[in-house]
């Protein structure tokens, strides 16, 4: 049976997704050594976008599950693998399927910890993100596990304390390895699309397999100019499947324009549904930033 089209929100267990120093100066986005998660508002937004028709939660894990294989990366406050298990159970009650997040771009990686982090493309590195791949997938049996692999360019890092950039084969390497983790586990792989932004557009359709799951994410109201809403069409015709992201996070029209624009271009079989981020973490002082996500979201998908 084919599941439903996506409705799905992207919320944050763990926010330590950027370095000490990144271009956004704001407190939010640095890397902090506890939990920032209020289990109150969880309870809340998860209710609330049942309610709004919502299917799906992505959830960013990062460090902030006590992983049993490499229980050092956990900050402090992090959940015992048993509650994430429950959680998917009472968000599955609710009519909300979990599926897990971990961003592993080089960009995004500070929730591996200074010494993961700093060791990609080891064997040291391999040999961790297979063990936290394999042991999310024991606990949750996704059918979709989200792997980020977003904003790996010098923009992006370029005020951060280190740079790393994957390049060429070697970030070909990485991206097939995390994704055949993935796939022996039985979920499917789903990606930032960024890469087709950041080199040859032929490569990176050459490259891709088909079997990965693709989120274009664009933030803007230029649809009809933007080189980041034309990699929807390439996408589309070389016959990768979708789930196109919005976000409130810049301007209130976005969420409605994505879906407009992509339901009327995108064909109706390679779009699998919608995700939609306020990029915000999980604790009171952003309540109103989340229930505006999942109004707008609503709203859109009307």
């Amino acid at each position: 049976m084919t599941p439903p089209p996506l409705k799905a929100q992207l919320l944050h267990l763990s926010y330590n997704m950027w370095e000490e120093h990144d271009a956004w100066t704001t407190r939010a986005r640095k890397a902090q050594p506890q939990l920032r998660f209020d289990d109150a508002l969880w309870r809340e937004i998860t209710t609330r976008m049942a309610d709004a028709g919502c299917n799906a939660v992505v959830l960013d894990l990062g460090d902030g599950i006590r992983y049993r294989s490499h229980p050092e990366i956990a900050v402090q406050g992090a959940w015992e693998p048993q509650r994430l298990v429950d959680e998917a159970g009472r968000l599955r009650e609710l009519g909300l399927e979990l599926i897990p997040k971990l961003n592993f771009s080089a960009g995004h990686d500070t929730w591996l910890g200074p010494i993961y982090s700093r060791s990609i493309a080891t064997p040291v590195y391999y040999e961790v993100c297979a063990d936290l791949i394999a042991e999310v997938c024991a606990l949750l049996r996704p059918r979709l596990f989200h792997l980020g692999m977003d904003e790996e360019n010098y923009d992006e890092q370029q005020d951060q304390n280190l740079i790393v950039i994957r390049r060429n084969d070697l970030f070909w390497h990485d991206l097939l390895f995390l994704c055949h983790q993935v796939e022996k586990h039985g979920a499917r792989p789903w990606i930032w699309s960024d890469t087709i932004w950041e080199e040859n557009a032929e490569r990176f359709l050459e490259r891709m397999p088909r079997s990965v799951l693709q989120s274009i994410w664009y933030y803007g109201l230029d649809f009809a100019g933007s080189r980041r809403v034309a990699a929807y069409g390439q996408l589309a015709c070389a016959g990768f499947d979708q789930v196109p992201t919005s976000s409130m996070c810049l301007n209130l029209e976005n969420p409605g324009l994505t879906v407009a624009h992509c339901r009327a271009t995108l064909p109706p079989e390679r779009l699998l549904g919608f995700l939609q981020t306020p990029w915000a973490p999980t604790i009171e002082q952003h309540r109103q930033r989340h229930l505006d996500s999942i109004r707008t979201f609503e709203e859109a998908l009307r």
